[in-house]
């Protein structure tokens, strides 16, 4: 199992274990693991600060929840959880920008 900074334990995927990952997000675009480590350091700083963000950025996705699953979740509107994802990756955006550190996945 793999340790990231916001001690999430990511188990790594052997041959036969299909399923594993939910199918809306495993049709993602994937990013390196450089990317990922950056990006987990910003995460783990949005736990910090706002884990309300965080968590819902996870539950979309991590979790692969869709938004009327998120809005259920959080007895709101699908509109009110498109707008607070957008709040959240901008945030993560913003922290990416303040470090100037551009993505692989971004060139």
């Amino acid at each position: 199992m793999a340790n990231n900074h916001e001690d999430v334990t990511w188990s790594s995927i052997a041959a036969g274990f299909k399923g594993l990952i939910p199918s809306k997000v495993k049709s993602r675009p994937q990013c390196c693991d450089d990317d990922a480590m950056i990006i987990c350091g910003c995460m783990a700083r949005l736990k910090k600060n706002n884990s309300d963000l965080h968590d819902l950025l996870v539950d979309y996705y991590v979790g692969g929840m869709t938004f009327m699953a998120l809005a259920r979740k959080h007895g709101r509107s699908d509109c009110w959880v498109g707008r607070l994802l957008q709040k959240a990756e901008g945030v993560v955006d913003g922290m990416l920008m303040m470090l100037e550190i551009e993505l692989e996945m971004d060139r």
